[in-house]
């Protein structure tokens, strides 16, 4: 079948940085094609030379055969290259209609007047959400009162309404619910089935897998292949993407288990934290496992004070608590890496050295004034133990990738010497070579006595990290299970049946 899209020896350079070195990359129509790489690995620099925010220093670029060259976004997108990046670029005060046809809204005409035609707009807006199968929409609606996954869905039906035959996805599940994933999968078979060519960006394995029909990999801003995504395996992508196997993603360390640091008994906070015990002990790894919704981000807001518990009991080193705030909290030892690294963990406008210090600010500060060569101590010190990867202490947070400013965050929390580290999606958005040093990180910690609850929506990363697997449902603990007993249909099963802790034999009945 012919290309529609081919870029053949594509080279692009920056200040210091050669961001791609004689890349070749094609796609057919109505083809989904995955593009694989690390961060940093050049994907981001090659998709917006696709879409006409940078010009290639050197190689071609072909559309239907015939060499192109775009100045500019705008030519791009006239010749049906559209792209939905992982942070939307919708303006949140207009409603669903303005934002699908911004730029080029249906006008009437009278004589040499004309204005904006809001019913042919509206309608227009409708039938495109129609033929992607989304009819529960209201396209006068605001778009900052929708949900991601709705809002995800008007950018594609703006990219429709361009007329796009190329669609480029960067990162497109990274902040949707599993229910969300799922829609979201629904309409990228649909534009398949339409001949639309989708290049789809992702750091999740399960989804090239699930969806794709060609990978192609990147490393260190060099082509390493393309394949069939039938005839590769998980294992092929992870060595082609890092030069490492699968089994180096899960470096769980031995580590010595001793007394409890943390037991919870019967904590409540309804709606989503409803009479739960359960401990953490010193050089123990927990899991919580369960879907999104379960409760297992909520219980961990109560034991860090967000939220403090209605009822129940808290007990650190088995003394009872009472935790009603997160400084308190954090006086007693518990640190919080939160899911949402970039607007619950991290200052991004601010430097390396500025975030690490946030969390004992108040151990280097002199009167009114800050100790800087005690904070530029702590933070070089961080930068080595975590091996953040900054060209200095003083770069600004947001131009690192993400598993370096998901580092910075767990520097942050490190300087406060904690008994306890609670980490909710602790590898959320990085790549696998990323993935592979906090899992690293996590483990090497917990070898040094700290006790560690992480919560995942991975099971691999549960099962491949945990000493102890817990499963939450309906904001209640269903199931328990030893590192050696864990099956992943096992927990499946406990996420999505009618269980309890008393019967978490039964679960094993269970076929998923």
């Amino acid at each position: 079948m012919t290309p529609i899209l081919e870029l053949d020896h594509i080279s692009k350079q920056f200040p210091g940085v050669k961001a791609l070195n004689d890349v070749h990359f094609e796609m057919t129509t109505g083809e989904i094609h995955a593009l694989l790489g690390e961060n940093g690995a050049g994907k981001s620099t090659l998709i917006k030379i696709i879409s006409g925010v940078y010009a290639p220093d050197a190689g071609t670029m072909r559309l239907d055969g015939k060499d192109v060259h775009f100045n500019d976004p705008r030519e791009a997108q006239a010749r049906g290259i559209a792209t939905i990046y992982q942070e939307l670029s919708l303006y949140p005060e207009l409603t669903v209609a303005e934002n699908i046809f911004m730029g080029h809204a249906p006008r009437r005409k009278w004589g040499p007047f004309s204005a904006i035609d809001w019913n042919a707009m509206y309608e227009g807006a409708r039938e495109l959400l129609a033929s992607l199968n989304i009819h529960d929409l209201d396209v006068k609606r605001k778009v900052i009162t929708l949900t991601v996954g709705n809002r995800q869905r008007v950018e594609i039906a703006k990219a429709l309404s361009l007329n796009a035959r190329v669609l480029i996805m960067d990162e497109p599940t990274a902040a949707l619910t599993e229910t969300d994933v799922q829609r979201l999968f629904e309409i990228v078979r649909l534009l398949k089935e339409r001949n639309v060519g989708i290049i789809y960006i992702s750091h999740r394995l399960q989804e090239v897998f699930e969806l794709a029909d060609r990978v192609t990999v990147l490393r260190d801003g060099q082509y390493v292949d393309t394949r069939q995504v039938a005839d590769t395996t998980e294992d092929d992508l992870v060595r082609m993407v890092v030069g490492r196997t699968i089994s180096d993603l899960f470096p769980k360390l031995p580590s010595e288990v001793k007394g409890n640091v943390l037991e919870v008994r019967n904590l409540t906070r309804k709606p989503l934290t409803k009479n739960v015990s359960m401990n953490v002990r010193s050089g123990e790894i927990v899991g919580l496992a369960g879907l999104v919704g379960s409760g297992r981000s909520e219980l961990a807001q109560v034991v860090f004070g967000f939220t403090p518990a209605e009822s129940g009991e808290i007990l650190i080193e088995g003394k009872s608590v009472q935790i009603r705030n997160p400084g308190q909290a954090m006086k007693m030892g518990i640190a919080y890496v939160p899911e949402d690294r970039g607007t619950q963990g991290l200052v991004r406008q601010m430097k390396v050295r500025e975030n690490v210090s946030l969390a004992v600010l108040h151990s280097l500060t002199k009167g009114a004034f800050v100790d800087r060569p005690a904070e530029r101590s702590l933070a070089e010190r961080t930068i080595k133990q975590l091996n953040i990867r900054a060209y200095s202490r003083e770069q600004v947070v947001n131009k690192l990738s993400g598993g370096n400013q998901q580092k910075v965050v767990v520097g942050k929390w490190l300087a406060s010497k904690p008994r306890l580290l609670i980490m909710d999606e602790p590898t959320r958005g990085v790549d696998v070579g990323a993935k592979a040093e906090i899992h690293r990180l996590i483990s090497e910690l917990a070898q040094q006595g700290l006790a560690i609850l992480m919560i995942s929506s991975e099971l691999p990363e549960v099962m491949g990290m945990s000493d102890r697997i817990l499963v939450m449902r309906e904001g209640r603990l269903v199931a328990e299970y030893q590192r050696d007993e864990a099956s992943q249909e096992a927990i499946v099963a406990a996420m999505m049946s009618d269980t309890d802790m008393n019967k978490t034999k039964a679960v094993e009945s269970y076929a998923v």
